[in-house]
């Protein structure tokens, strides 16, 4: 941490961030067939599920992940915790979208966070969604016997993501101009 008054600003990163729920009901997605045939994929009625809170760095790939039980406003708060903690030495901004866990008005934001709210209804916007989809393709058609499988599987694919490839897949030009203009 930097001391007070020396006059050294904190570098500023920027952040898409976004929260999907992941669960033991299959993805489902198209697959090519012969004209007439239905594809054909497992199912399976289990409902349980959890939700994966992330934060990427469009323009470097850093990532910053965490599973918890709820999206709702009490787990966000355990995101912001850890996330700030994670990035202590910098000024942190999250692009995110006005989900009621994001607006809620108990959240305490730490000193080094500042939530950045897009327009509503407008999750193209966002980078992270891009992870989100190439995640769930990954796990399309999929059955696993419980949560702790599921979770195990979700961590490996996580894993195979580097910070080039996140910073390709989620590297939208318009984002990343915006970003490289601010913090020059």
């Amino acid at each position: 941490m930097r001391e007070q008054g020396s006059g050294a600003k904190p570098a500023i990163r920027v952040f898409s961030q976004d929260e999907s729920r992941i669960g033991l009901m299959p993805v489902r997605r198209r697959r090519l067939t012969l004209r007439g045939i239905k594809p054909v994929g497992p199912i399976q009625y289990r409902f349980e599920s959890y939700y994966l809170y992330g934060a990427i760095e469009p323009t470097t790939g850093a990532s910053f992940f965490l599973d918890l039980p709820r999206l709702d406003a009490d787990c966000f708060q355990v995101f912001v915790d850890h996330f700030a903690a994670h990035y202590a030495d910098s000024l942190n901004l999250l692009v995110l979208d006005n989900g009621a866990c994001h607006t809620a008005r108990r959240l305490r934001l730490p000193a080094n966070l500042v939530f950045v709210p897009l327009p509503p209804y407008s999750p193209e916007l966002n980078p992270i969604e891009r992870l989100w989809r190439d995640l769930k393709d990954h796990l399309a058609f999929s059955l696993y016997k419980g949560l702790p499988a599921l979770k195990r599987r979700v961590t490996q694919l996580l894993r195979r993501y580097t910070a080039p490839t996140l910073q390709s897949l989620i590297g939208y030009p318009y984002f990343v101009e915006a970003v490289n203009g601010l913090v020059q």
